[in-house]
């Protein structure tokens, strides 16, 4: 390959990161805790777009519980967010002559 050649190829790459960063805005997961009576529905950038409690949790008396169960399920929404967002930009690297352990964006 030449320069010319690089460059055409790191532009394309660029586009197409950018294509798949904007993709990741319109994937939505669903965290869940307490047997899905709490979700949290993100997106794969991990900007938390809803949270449903069931009414059953709705108790002054239970209010630590309820708390506990909606970090739960951020957090279980969180990490479905990351594994998402890795398998969307994962596929752009396919194929690329990338030395063993490097990983795009750097």
């Amino acid at each position: 390959m030449n320069i010319q050649e690089i460059m055409k190829a790191a532009q394309n790459m660029q586009a197409k990161m950018a294509e798949a960063q904007a993709r990741l805005d319109t994937i939505e997961v669903e965290g869940q805790s307490g047997a899905g009576l709490v979700k949290v529905v993100s997106t794969a950038k991990g900007k938390i777009v809803r949270v449903s409690i069931d009414p059953s949790l709705i108790d002054p008396a239970e209010r630590e519980v309820l708390e506990d169960l909606v970090a739960a399920a951020i957090n279980d929404s969180r990490a479905k967010a990351d594994a998402r967002a890795q398998e969307e930009m994962s596929k752009l690297t396919q194929g690329l002559p990338l030395p063993p352990g490097m990983k795009l964006p750097f």
